[in-house]
Order: structure tokens, then C-alpha cells, then sequence
């Protein structure tokens, strides 16, 4: 930074990085005055308390939730990858975000550890929508929510975000009666829908099958966050999680048609994926 002398108006060139956040002294060079440099200071835009964020990877939740935010006189954002809802929640500052914690991309559970540990984004209120597949396994909460202030579970998503939402709002005012509104007269008759091209109905089925694999994984990662972390970091992670993953797998064989599945190992391409990322992440 370029700060000017008050005395001789020289001007000193100071790296950034010499300055303590406290703020440091310096000599001016030319007339011996000290002088006190400080960082200056950012400002943090504030929280948007009209907007709510909603990311997820299925385009049902997404609408489900958009209808509920909507209803209640928020404007809403959705995404449906963690790279995008990253972005989003960083450039628009909601007040709120919904964020399921099996995204593609970005898991749902590391973009909220993401945006807790940035200033500007910290004081977002964070919903993990939690993917329990079995939810009869869990008689427990999640032993780590990831810095988010609290969970949800997806087959409630609607009731849930209603709830969440309510407690924000204020009280709205008695409105007295107004006059009667006529009724409306029958809609015209829509358009048939348009078949969708196969192609889009085949990549849909597939990420159905990715991401009923990261609904596996991340539920270990919410249950078992210790330990799944020191067994990635191990290298024995299928072994410390074998009866897990085997449980998983045959959820997957139940739940994805056969059809699928023979158009290749999504399942362990999806944990392999998932345990690299995951140890580059902590390894660093």
C-alpha cells in the first residue's frame, strides 16, 4: 500500500505483508517522521434478509423448497452443484441457505466448512439438508455439522424449511377485508408437454445413481467424521467402513435399475472420487 507522510506529503511505498494487524511503525525516509500504518479496514456487506439459497442436486427438492421460500415473501437462489452454491453465497450474501450435504462438485457438508471460516460469509445461517438413507440406522444427531447452525432431513424438506423460515419472520399485520374478488374464468387448455430426448432421461438416471452414492458416503462423513477423516488420511477407509459401504451397495443394486448399472461402476468410481478429493483436502 501507498501511505503519504503528514509532514514532508512523501509518499512510501509499504508491502502489505510488513503490516501486523495491529498495525505497524515506520520511519519516513525523508524527514525521520514515525508513522503508523494500519491495514485498512474492508467492509463486509451486509446479509440480504430477503433472500434465501437453496442448493441441491435434485431439480424435485429444489422446486419443493422454491415454492415454501416463495410463499413466505423471500426471493430465492438455487444451485445445484457445491461449486455454485459456493459462488452464490459469495457474491449474494442470503441471510439463509439450505444446502444438502451430498452435492456434486463440492460436498454439501465442505462448502458449509467453507463459508463459516470466511468473514464475509460466516454469519450466513446454514441448513444441511441431511441425506439418511436408512433413517431407522440413526438414533443419534450427527456427530459433526460442519460449522452449520443446524440439520435437516430431506424427505421433510418442505415442512422443515417452513418451520426455519417462520422463525425469522415478523408478525404481519391484521389486513381488514377487502372488497370480494370475482372469480376467475377457466384457463385455456395448456400445451401437451414435449417429450423429453432420451439422451437427457439417460445422463438424469445416472447422476440419480451418483448421487445416491454420495447420499452414502456423506452420511459417514456426518456419523463417523473423525473417523472417516483418519482412515481416508490411513489409506483403509473400505476396510474401517466395509460393513457400511456394503450396506450401501446393496441399497444401490435395490434402488437403481439394472439397466444402469451396466452402464458402468458408478458406485465405485463415486467413493474413489470421493476418497481422493477428500485426502488431497486434508492432506494439505
Amino acid at each position: 500500500m501507498v501511505v503519504v507522510c503528514p509532514k514532508c506529503k512523501a509518499k512510501l511505498k509499504i508491502p502489505d505483508e510488513k503490516i501486523s494487524p495491529d498495525g505497524s511503525r515506520f520511519r519516513c525516509p525523508k524527514c525521520n517522521t514515525v508513522l503508523l500504518i494500519r491495514k485498512p479496514v474492508k467492509k463486509v456487506k451486509e446479509l440480504n434478509k430477503e433472500l434465501v439459497l437453496i442448493a441441491h442436486a435434485d431439480n424435485t427438492v429444489i422446486e419443493k423448497g422454491k415454492r415454501v421460500i416463495e410463499e413466505l415473501g423471500f426471493k430465492v437462489l438455487t444451485a445445484k452443484d457445491g461449486i455454485e452454491a459456493m459462488v452464490l453465497a459469495m457474491r449474494e450474501h442470503p441471510f439463509m441457505a439450505f444446502i444438502d450435504v451430498a452435492l456434486p462438485k463440492i460436498y454439501g457438508f465442505e462448502v458449509c466448512k467453507r463459508l463459516k471460516s470466511r468473514k464475509e460469509t460466516s454469519d450466513i445461517k446454514i441448513i444441511l439438508i441431511t441425506s439418511v438413507y436408512e433413517k431407522t440406522r440413526y438414533k443419534r444427531e450427527p456427530s459433526s455439522l460442519y460449522g452449520a447452525d443446524d440439520y435437516i432431513e430431506g424427505p421433510e424438506i418442505e415442512t422443515a424449511i417452513r418451520e426455519k423460515l417462520l422463525g425469522t419472520k415478523e408478525p404481519e399485520k391484521e389486513e381488514k377485508p377487502g372488497p370480494p374478488v370475482m372469480e376467475k374464468p377457466p384457463e385455456a387448455p395448456t400445451t401437451p408437454e414435449i417429450s423429453r430426448p432420451t439422451e437427457e432421461i439417460e445422463d438424469e438416471s445416472i447422476e440419480r445413481a451418483r448421487r445416491l452414492v454420495r447420499t452414502i458416503l456423506s452420511d459417514i462423513m456426518l456419523y463417523h467424521s473423525e473417523k472417516a477423516k483418519e482412515s481416508i488420511l490411513r489409506g483403509t477407509f473400505r476396510e474401517d467402513f466395509s460393513s457400511q459401504l456394503s450396506e450401501g451397495l446393496k441399497l444401490y443394486n435395490m434402488r437403481i435399475p439394472e439397466e444402469v448399472r451396466q452402464k458402468g461402476d458408478f458406485f465405485n468410481e463415486e467413493i474413489e472420487r470421493f476418497l481422493k478429493e477428500t485426502k488431497e483436502k486434508y492432506s494439505t
